[in-house]
């Protein structure tokens, strides 16, 4: 039965989540990247528009003939996103572009799926002379350097963002992330899950800092990307407190996203601006832009898209904490997640060291670890401490889960580049600030070659 069109009501909001519980053996890992794109000859960001921009990627993209056929999605005439499958490649505000990949079974497959991404824009990229940053912030442009996309909805969250926080844009223009999205089977399991992914995110944070320079030069920071959500939107990002409670689950969620001010509609393929707008009074048909109108399934699930915590439910988990990185980062960031939410018995593990961990322990050493990374102070030792730990786990949970590639190894192997920092305790913003401050001789156009996909 399909829903979209049809009036949700009250009682079926937390339906919506609900529909998301699968059983075991059905369960997949989505990954999704973005890049911080730049024009190889000048290093300034990539227009949309232009011989060499990124409108001409995406057609380009779309008319390439090869085994991966990908359908262009226009808006206003103009492709915005491309689709092949399950999987897509959109775009963010700042011209990030981003690869939001199929729900796999392994990790094998997510690793083989970003190598085949990189090896089709690479063979565009020299044509366009455009690059891709494995970066978390756009280390050298201003915010007003930065071209806007031409997507209607990011037209409505520009004006909106400013009267809520003072990084909101830079979080939209300048930020790149990676994520992975994970199933759950009961309310149970995503509720454990959830609170095991909220309070092991700042470590995750930590490990994935790659993002210490801003406007040129450093910012005084490790993860500037983690920093600009921190003052974005208090009221759509961070840690739910509702997440810590004990009857955590689904309706309590609801309860969250209800109380999230709305952005806008879609009516008609337009977007209403309806920011700051409750869709508590859209269930009652008061909602001022469509007076006596009424909500459907796909308004909620608009809705429910437009909330940013560091975790963040739909009919799946998605962890969003981590900086943007290269191929092996990429496919880390699942690997470890995998590990620890897809293992019983480490997931169980994971839940015995958090559950005594208290909301604002958890939000304190979220506002602390953009700045600090592995040397954040958290309870009786640091954060590094403790991702040494987390990461032990991880990799006790794929050795349990044990799916090999043909060549016979595991997917721990993925967890590789964690493992080095963890044990030299130098993210891959702590090198980047080295070389800054040495061979590069405070030159950040020296991060573009070291930083850039290949």
């Amino acid at each position: 039965m399909i829903l979209e069109h049809t009036r949700i009501y009250r009682e079926e909001l937390a339906d919506y989540f609900r529909r998301g519980n699968k059983p075991r053996e059905a369960w997949k890992i989505g990954t999704e990247h973005e890049k911080v794109g730049y024009c190889t000859q000048t290093l300034r960001p990539i227009p949309y528009f232009g011989e060499k921009s990124i409108q001409h990627l995406l057609q380009r993209l779309a008319d390439w003939n090869h085994d991966e056929q990908w359908l262009a999605v226009l808006e206003n005439g103009n492709p915005i996103a491309l689709k092949h499958g399950m999987a897509s490649i959109t775009l963010e505000p700042g011209g990030q572009l981003e690869l939001s990949g199929a729900p796999l079974a392994t990790i094998h497959e997510t690793h083989d799926e970003v190598g085949r991404h990189f090896d089709l824009l690479r063979q565009l990229n020299k044509e366009l002379e455009i690059g891709f940053l494995a970066v978390g912030f756009q280390p050298k442009w201003k915010r007003g350097d930065i071209p806007w996309m031409p997507k209607a909805r990011y037209n409505v969250m520009r004006e909106y963002m400013v009267k809520v926080g003072n990084k909101g844009l830079d979080m939209m223009l300048r930020t790149a992330t990676t994520q992975a999205n994970l199933d759950f089977e009961s309310e149970a399991d995503m509720a454990k899950k959830m609170r095991v992914a909220y309070c092991l995110q700042p470590m995750v944070t930590a490990m994935f800092a790659a993002s210490p320079f801003k406007d040129g030069k450093p910012s005084g920071l490790l993860s500037t990307r983690a920093d600009c959500w921190l003052d974005t939107d208090p009221n759509r990002t961070g840690i739910p407190k509702c997440v810590f409670e004990d009857d955590f689950g689904f309706e309590a969620w609801t309860e969250w996203v209800l109380d999230v001010p709305m952005y806008f509609v879609l009516r008609d393929a337009e977007y209403i601006d309806c920011t700051g707008e409750s869709f508590r009074d859209f269930l009652e048909g008061k909602l001022p832009m469509l007076p006596g109108e009424y909500p459907t399934h796909a308004d909620w699930e608009l809705h429910v898209s437009t909330t940013f915590p560091e975790v963040r439910l739909k009919q799946f988990i998605e962890v969003r904490g981590a900086d943007a990185g290269g191929w092996d980062w990429i496919s880390a960031l699942p690997a470890l997640w995998k590990g620890l939410l897809y293992d019983e018995k480490i997931l169980n593990k994971a839940w015995d060291m958090v559950q005594g961990w208290s909301h604002a322990e958890v939000v304190e050493l979220m506002q602390n670890v953009p700045k600090t990374a592995l040397k954040t102070p958290f309870l009786d030792n640091n954060v590094q401490f403790y991702a040494e730990i987390v990461l032990n786990m991880a990799k006790e949970g794929l050795k349990n889960i044990n799916i090999c590639d043909d060549k016979g190894r595991c997917e721990m192997q993925y967890l590789k580049p964690l493992f080095e920092v963890v044990e030299s305790g130098e993210t891959q913003a702590d090198k980047w600030l080295k070389s800054y401050h040495n061979e590069w001789n405070q030159n950040i156009d020296c991060l573009f070659k070291e930083a850039s996909h290949d």
